[in-house]
């Protein structure tokens, strides 16, 4: 394994590193078998934005066998479970009870890098650093409780603005190929509309490029998420380069970016970490990406789900993220897989529970058409 500075942190963290969105429902065995496998091969960094209490149980107990030297924790602030769901909170009260339960589940003393999570828009920006959410983490960083404070954000500019505040020394960002080429915008939408794709191909966002260089000036590290745009970049039919990309490529784009630190994969099972962890002794000639990138079509990333999962809380308790993914891995076929409806079936909520409130179109920082999906869901898997 190959170790990268966290920026002016100074610590030093694996360059491919432990994304938990995919540790999401997984059993306590499965869990385990992911972390040790990428623990035992080098990785030593971990990025924790989940809320889901039995996850942050499992991750906790099996880092317990680990010395906690060994390993690095990138763990949010701003997210809370409420009826079984994930959600963001503003709440000061509730940023402190998460916070709290995020430490006694993972059985910690700190959290070395105390994240304010998800901040997408000027008006969610301001709702944390002109509050008392800011005030808060500079209060655990100065008890020792967080080492620094970083912040996660799909939106450029917003990141720009928190390496200004001089606050921040970690900054999670959506990085690959296709993401580079959009232009930033305070409303996401327009980062998916057909307009907006006139001179995507022509070259890494001025904005983008900016926020890499001025990152790197500063010493503020970024670590990577959506390294692989949700699974997409990896298949031909879903990639707006109509070319499939290698896990190693992609991580090489993002390691090759300024400031970049680390890429953070969302690993579903061991033969992922694998395929990521080829990166280690990849080629040059397996490296590049060069060739599937030059002479790309135009193309919009526009009602296309990454099963992020930031849809949630759903006021009927769906799990958006995973009827997509079903949904998606269904449509793939002339028809339904038993393996995929059998999954769907096992939900406890179902698409056709949807009362199409639109709440979570709100919270989809993808532009996707949520309510459609759901119905398209429900008539497909008949319930």
């Amino acid at each position: 394994m190959e170790f990268r500075t966290l920026g002016r942190t100074g610590v030093k963290v694996s360059q491919i590193a432990i994304g938990g969105e995919y540790l999401e429902g997984k059993s306590f065995e499965v869990c385990r078998s992911i972390i040790a496998h990428a623990m035992d091969n080098g990785i030593n960094f971990i990025d924790i934005f989940n809320s889901n209490p039995d996850m942050r149980s499992n991750v906790g107990q099996i880092l317990q066998s680990y010395p906690r030297e060994s390993f690095v924790i990138e763990g949010h602030l701003c997210t809370a479970w409420k009826d079984g769901q994930y959600c963001r909170t503003r709440d000061l009260d509730e940023v402190k009870f998460f916070f709290e339960d995020l430490m006694d589940r993972l059985q910690v003393s700190f959290i070395d890098i105390g994240m304010l999570h998800f901040i997408d828009s000027q008006k969610d920006f301001d709702s944390v650093f002109n509050s008392e959410i800011i005030e808060y983490a500079k209060q655990l960083k100065s008890e020792g409780r967080i080492r620094s404070i970083g912040m996660s954000t799909h939106n450029p500019d917003m990141a720009f603005l928190a390496a200004e505040t001089g606050l921040i020394d970690v900054i999670l960002f959506s990085i690959n190929p296709a993401y580079d080429m959009l232009p930033p915008s305070d409303d996401i939408e327009l980062l998916f509309k057909d307009s907006t794709y006139e001179r995507v191909y022509e070259g890494i966002d001025p904005k983008r490029s900016r926020l890499y260089q001025f990152c790197s000036e500063q010493g503020i590290a970024i670590t990577v998420m959506k390294a692989y745009a949700g699974g997409r970049l990896l298949s031909a039919e879903t990639s707006p380069f109509e070319k499939a990309l290698t896990p190693v490529q992609c991580i090489h784009y993002c390691l090759t970016r300024p400031a970049v630190a680390a890429v953070m994969v969302g690993f579903a099972n061991v033969s992922e970490v694998d395929a990521a962890l080829q990166y280690l002794t990849a080629s040059s000639e397996e490296k590049d990406y060069s060739a599937v990138l030059s002479g790309a079509p135009r193309h919009s990333f526009n009602g296309q789900c990454m099963y992020c999962g930031h849809c949630a809380p759903c006021t009927e308790q769906i799990d958006i993220a995973l009827v997509n993914q079903y949904l998606d891995l269904a449509l793939m076929h002339s028809s339904v897989p038993d393996t995929v409806k059998n999954h769907y079936d096992l939900l406890p909520h179902t698409a056709g529970e949807c009362i199409a409130c639109g709440r979570c179109m709100e919270n989809c920082p993808f532009g996707v058409n949520i309510i459609e999906k759901m119905k398209q869901a429900a008539s497909l898997f008949k319930h």
